[in-house]
């Protein structure tokens, strides 16, 4: 994901979260089955769950229902130091279609944008948990492909339906940490890319300090501390524009930061890679393919492949290249050509294209100088976990994936243009409001080796 403080959109308003583990509600994770394949096109149907991220649950104390964060502020009674805020307070189980907008039937989940009920909840994100309720599903991608389908027909500028894959503890955390108690089962342990501030407890330790509320936001913050690791953005999406982007990091599994090293201030200084290598497909030069009536015509679902492939064909091989494909009306559709002066025609990610993307763009190579494919391969040996959210970005209004950006740079220079969307668009007051009902649904997961799904 682009914006280092894009995170801070998520946002449940008027209730927080936690640690500790409270009984209000019983935490019961949606059902959501998913297939695992094997070479022929055989596949085998997996009793999956999903389970909200601990961002979005209530935070309250460990005996009783007083709030410890409301709005953007902290309690400092309840949480004068990380470590009292853990263990004076819990995380809750969670209504998930009432509060939340989150429901599954069989092989597919729906995401609703803006839910309104007793409290206002914007967005949300959401783990495939493994058989049982303790444990991440966890995906080793190399010489694998992983497919979905996908409806972004109701999403519109300025919104963002992800899919991706996060080096995070399986566990949640929960093994590491003493002080997290609540673990994969209520949506810990979340790193990413970014190295995203707004959480409210990494490690098992409340993020309280430094801890100043946002000023575009009644509900968010940042701490000082920060959460990142290896993270590949297979899908980020809207009805207009699409990108799958890898992030490397010169850090191993879900790691915690401060200062610098959070790419605070400074966004390239940081442990991971905030911009990635990115294949979007207006970006890179053919305005006619993805979108309402284009090629992979959005008013309508599809299917989405993404090949993972290594230098040598198997499992344990390095990361050479990351292939995409599209399955609409029963054609398979390869992805688009780049169109870019000094840009090899491709149309897939390599090490090759990263490097001159990076040159004609005049862009910070932070890819190469974190390891590129070879260490996003590292991360996919080791297993990653599958997210999958709805979002709007405070930090930049989503313009890095659909209109131009930078917005004062001249939108006929070589990588600006990203989609058709205003450059005004993607406010997330503006879209909270006109945009409330939109949503994204992704469906008929399948996971297994190249050709298979």
């Amino acid at each position: 994901m682009f914006p280092a403080a894009a995170l801070l959109s998520f946002s449940l308003l008027a209730i927080a979260r936690a640690q500790q583990v409270g009984t209000q509600m019983a935490e019961v994770h949606p059902k959501l089955s998913w297939s695992t394949c094997s070479t022929g096109g055989s596949c085998t149907t997996n009793a999956g769950t999903v389970v909200l991220d601990a961002n979005w649950r209530w935070l309250h104390t460990t005996t009783g229902y007083t709030n410890c964060y409301t709005g953007n502020t902290w309690d400092t009674s309840l949480c004068p130091d990380p470590t009292t805020c853990a263990a004076n307070c819990a995380l809750d189980g969670a209504d998930y279609s009432g509060t939340y907008g989150i429901t599954t039937t069989g092989n597919s989940l729906k995401l609703n944008f803006v839910t309104s009920g007793a409290n206002k909840n914007v967005g949300s994100r959401v783990y495939l948990m493994a058989n049982g309720d303790t444990e991440y599903e966890e995906f080793q991608l190399l010489n694998k492909e992983f497919t979905f389908d996908v409806d972004v027909s109701n999403l519109g500028c300025g919104l963002n339906g992800a899919l991706y894959f996060s080096e995070m503890d399986a566990d949640g955390g929960l093994s590491r940490f003493p002080t997290n108690k609540a673990g994969a089962k209520y949506g810990t342990g979340y790193c990413d890319s970014q190295c995203p501030r707004d959480l409210k407890f990494i490690n098992g330790l409340a993020n309280t300090v430094g801890w100043d509320g946002d000023a575009n936001s009644a509900n968010s913050g940042t701490g000082d501390n920060g959460s990142c690791c290896n993270e590949m953005d297979v899908w980020e999406a809207n009805q207009v524009s699409t990108a799958f982007t890898p992030h490397p990091c010169s850090v191993s599994g879900q790691t915690l930061c401060t200062g610098e090293d959070c790419a605070n201030p400074d966004r390239y200084s940081g442990v991971c890679d905030p911009d990635g290598c990115d294949f979007n497909s207006f970006r890179m030069g053919d305005t006619s393919f993805y979108g309402e009536g284009k090629t992979v015509d959005t008013s309508k679902p599809f299917t989405v492949v993404t090949q993972f492939l290594t230098s040598d064909n198997t499992t344990t091989g390095t990361l050479s290249e990351i292939r995409r494909l599209y399955v609409q009306g029963g054609k398979v559709i390869q992805n688009s050509n780049t169109a870019i002066a000094g840009i090899d025609t491709a149309n897939s990610i390599t090490e090759n294209f990263c490097t001159q993307q990076k040159t004609v763009f005049g862009d910070t190579n932070s890819f190469e100088n974190h390891g590129g494919l070879k260490a996003m391969g590292q991360s996919f040996a080791k297993g990653v976990v599958l997210v999958m959210s709805v979002w709007d970005d405070y930090a930049a209004n989503m313009l890095w994936l659909d209109s131009d950006y930078p917005t004062d740079a001249d939108a006929s220079s070589p990588g600006v243009a990203r989609g058709t969307c205003a450059t005004t668009s993607g406010v997330p007051a503006d879209v909270e409001s006109t945009e409330a009902s939109n949503s994204v649904t992704f469906s008929n997961i399948k996971f297994g080796p190249i050709g298979s799904t």
